[in-house]
């Protein structure tokens, strides 16, 4: 733990804050102040064990990690070994279960007959030629534009439908920039180089990031009760949502959210598989997750399992933002959000960061290399008098 005044000040110990903490503590020996309003370490990659089973649970949503950068490859395997686990994704609909994302398996299962690569191509080709996707005017129309209409009915409507709680007529075409179709048999869900999950937990992990002498983390802490008083002309890495550090000053950002039901069963498998998607509309929930199978290898209950099903929902300013929904109206304000924190940094000394202080969703790897990349442009060269804040120079 950190004795004397903090030379840095992060508020979020998620992971793009524990970066940026973890380099600035471990490479320039700074004095690093980590608050966090939660009573947990971790930020939505906070996972425990159900109490009953002692099944390690992601505690908001299944988190995998996979990357393709070996920056950040070699980063993390400082502070956690890695599985072998291979993220596979099923999916439900009208009785029947296909793999995802749509391989050749699925096309082969869906339409009933055995296809070879070039005949599902054509296939494809042939239904999605219904709609020219430079034409496209609503989600629907991109996405039949891309897979053809039967493959969208099937695995996207339903699902989309629930996911953002509106007809995908009325959602905009930009919404979905590809949807990936594989002629293969490979029903892996990644396609990057390194993929797994971390041997002792996410939780030990983002601890370990925070385990040095010159790092203190506050819990249940919130920056706004406290931040009068903390020390003045103390750099500031802000990891919280842009909008409430600026008090909804231009309006507050549109996010979708996420609730958990958690159900433990009196039996060893559920679904046989970590994540189940159901595509049907009048199926409520949008994903079971089964999390003994994230870890096949530990010795688990042999009689009881943990499921959690999960629903798709738009955030009220009390709930926890999980997805910017990033309509145009957004990305407005979000403009001019940008221009507050660039004004921010130059007279106040504070960055916006991670995934809700860019209003980005960010996978695990892309907070990683993204406060790796604040960490070489903005705040090695602040502290080492090359540069101002703001990434001008000094």
């Amino acid at each position: 733990m950190s004795t004397g005044a903090p030379e840095l000040i992060v508020v979020g110990s998620g992971f793009f804050g524990l970066t940026v903490a973890e380099r600035a503590a471990s490479q320039l020996g700074k004095r690093v102040l980590v608050l966090d309003r939660r009573h947990h370490i971790g930020g939505n990659a906070y996972s425990a064990p159900e109490p009953e089973t002692g099944i390690e649970v992601h505690v908001y949503g299944a988190h995998l990690f996979h990357t393709s950068n070996e920056r950040v490859w070699q980063y993390v395997n400082q502070f956690t070994e890695f599985t072998n686990y291979q993220h596979r994704v099923f999916s439900v609909y009208d009785g029947q279960t296909y793999s995802l994302p749509i391989n050749l398996a699925t096309i082969c299962q869906y339409f009933g007959r055995s296809f070879s690569p070039d005949e599902a191509r054509a296939l494809v080709a042939e239904q999605s030629g219904e709609i020219e996707t430079a034409a496209a005017a609503n989600l629907e129309e991109k996405a039949i534009s891309l897979i053809g209409r039967p493959l969208y009915e099937a695995f996207i409507r339903g699902y989309t439908k629930k996911q953002w709680q509106t007809d995908p007529t009325d959602l905009p075409a930009a919404v979905i920039a590809r949807l990936p179709v594989r002629y293969t048999f490979d029903n892996r869900y990644f396609n990057d180089t390194y993929e797994g999950l971390p041997k002792d937990g996410y939780t030990a992990w983002l601890t370990r990031m925070a385990d040095h002498p010159n790092i203190e983390v506050r819990l249940s802490t919130d920056f706004f009760d406290v931040r009068g008083d903390l020390p003045g002309g103390v750099p500031v890495v802000f990891t919280g949502p842009i909008d409430r550090y600026f008090d909804y000053a231009v309006g507050a950002l549109g996010w979708r959210t996420l609730d958990f039901q958690t159900e433990v069963l009196p039996i060893g498998d559920f679904q046989g598989t970590s994540v189940m998607n159901y595509a049907d509309e009048d199926v409520p929930f949008t994903r079971i997750h089964e999390f003994r199978h994230f870890h096949p290898e530990r010795d688990y209950p042999a009689d009881k399992t943990v499921v959690v099903r999960e629903y798709s929902r738009s955030a009220r300013t009390d709930d926890e933002p999980y997805y910017p929904i990033n309509t145009p109206e957004d990305r407005a304000k979000l403009e001019r959000y940008r221009e507050l924190a660039r004004k921010e940094a130059a007279e106040n000394l504070v960055l916006f960061g991670g995934r809700l202080g860019t209003y980005q969703y960010l996978d695990m790897h892309m907070a990683i290399g993204s406060a790796l990349t604040m960490y070489d442009n903005r705040i090695r060269p602040f502290f080492e008098g090359g540069g101002s804040l703001d990434g001008s120079l000094g």
